[in-house]
């Protein structure tokens, strides 16, 4: 399917910069630019390349000044990367949804499965279990007992959602992602370690992304609660009773021990670790790697272990590669000031 300039221009609210009437009918990086791409630069590293691309359509900033001519046509938005984010979500919801379920796969009868739904095969769906309308279960998932799935879910093979846990309406979930497993729960005894059994859910709310191999723990009771919108990346622990606000987002690798609490419009680069039974504010910016062992207030941004203000991280970041010379530095005049005391004595 080919779209004009124009009617780009006219879906994103842009302007167009040339021929209106130049189609394209796919997308392409800009330094991988083809005739027939539509592109975006919003990274002004990469600003070279408009110069030079073969792409047909690029979306560019509205201030962005040109140092010379281009031969792509240029759609002027505010802001290149969430229009092409939005041209991306309109590509993919014209793909058409499989429906049906694959004769291979595994449905209990006592489960409820809604209108327009796909389940592909080997996949499982257990006793009680609900799936709503429209969504699309790829092979070999596991949907345990009583778990509950809302509508336009897409679900990605081999997740596993285990029993009595509830996810809301239009949750992606990746490949390979569990959700509801045991929490690490064990209390010691004189002859090794005693498994708490955790009997709580897991509740994941509307418009939430899981990424691929992501485990999101079940609670000792009560639930591990996911609020809507947050966007979770690959291979993040949440580990049991956590509780993540609202549009939070975190980074590959992310850690949450055991009843932490994240607010709302948090940004978590990758490999942030959370201490347990501790309280993240709203707006909290954590730099990859930061190690955070106490709760915090909100509208912070912080990086390091411990983790500090960024200022005073990278000032100490330079004075620590320094430490080997100024250890040298000291030495020599302690040793110089020793022997001064040594002579005044004398």
């Amino acid at each position: 399917m080919e779209f004009s300039a124009k009617q780009i221009a006219d879906f994103i609210g842009g302007h167009v910069e040339g021929d209106e009437n130049a189609k394209v009918h796919t997308f392409a990086k800009i330094e991988e630019g083809q005739p027939g791409a539509i592109s975006f630069l919003s990274n002004p590293k990469y600003t070279h390349f408009l110069y030079e691309t073969k792409s047909t359509i690029v979306l560019v900033n509205d201030d962005l000044q040109l140092e010379k001519e281009v031969s792509a046509t240029l759609i002027r938005v505010k802001n290149a990367y969430e229009a092409v984010a939005r041209l991306l979500q309109l590509y993919e919801s014209m793909k058409p949804k499989k429906t049906g379920i694959d004769p291979l796969a595994s449905v209990s009868p006592k489960a409820s499965i809604g209108k327009d739904v796909y389940v592909g095969a080997f996949a499982v769906i257990g006793d009680g279990a609900v799936i709503g309308d429209g969504s699309q279960i790829y092979p070999h998932v596991v949907i345990g007992d009583q778990a509950k799935l809302g509508n336009n879910c897409l679900i990605y093979a081999n997740v596993t959602i285990y029993h009595d846990c509830k996810i809301g309406n239009n949750v992606t979930i990746h490949a390979g992602s569990v959700i509801g497993a045991d929490g690490f729960g064990f209390a010691p005894n004189v002859e090794g370690y005693e498994k708490i059994p955790q009997i709580g859910i897991v509740i994941i709310e509307d418009n939430v992304e899981i990424g691929a191999n992501t485990c999101i723990d079940r609670s000792t009771m009560g639930a591990t609660i996911v609020h809507k919108g947050v966007k979770l990346d690959n291979l993040i622990q949440i580990a049991h009773n956590c509780e993540v606000g609202e549009n939070t987002v975190m980074s590959a690798q992310v850690g949450l021990a055991g009843s932490t609490k994240v607010g709302s419009w948090c940004m978590f680069g990758g490999q942030v670790g959370l201490s347990g039974h501790i309280t993240i504010g709203d707006h909290v910016n954590l730099g990859g790697q930061s190690g955070i062992h106490s709760s915090l207030k909100s509208n912070q941004t912080l990086i390091g272990s411990p983790a500090i203000e960024p200022t005073n991280f990278f000032k100490s970041s330079a004075i620590f590669r320094k430490l080997p010379d100024l250890y040298k530095e000291i030495y020599t005049l302690r040793k110089e000031l020793d022997e001064l005391k040594s002579n005044s004595a004398k």
